[in-house]
């Protein structure tokens, strides 16, 4: 399971959010991008003591500051069903390098002379 699918598959699903600061944030999550970049509404802000409480509409958390992330269960469930359904496609050809050639001919240094 890859965290961006399971993030993907959490959208509208509430999330608990904990920053590298200790603050955390308790929302819905609205959307996530591939840096982990999370959009959350109806969120409540949790201060690193506990003591303080914020309740904000929305707020975008860049995903460098993120600690973890706790989803339901439900959503685990759901991204472990998905999972075998995805492994009915054909596997990626390629891989690193290759170029046009697959790496056969030619090549860095013998300017295409075959030396």
């Amino acid at each position: 399971m890859l965290p961006l699918s399971l993030l993907r598959t959490a959208q509208a699903h509430p999330v608990l959010v904990e920053l590298k600061s200790g603050e955390t944030y308790n929302g819905h999550l609205v959307n996530c991008d591939s840096w982990m970049n999370i959009h959350l509404r109806e969120v409540i802000c949790t201060s690193k003591d506990g003591d303080r409480f914020w309740r904000m509409p929305e707020i975008y958390i860049r995903g460098n500051t993120l600690k973890y992330i706790r989803v339901p269960e439900e959503v685990i469930d759901k991204v472990k069903e998905e999972a075998p359904k995805r492994g009915d496609r054909a596997p990626m050809r390629g891989g690193r390098g290759g170029g046009r050639f697959g790496g056969r001919e030619g090549g860095r240094g013998d300017g295409g002379r075959g030396g």
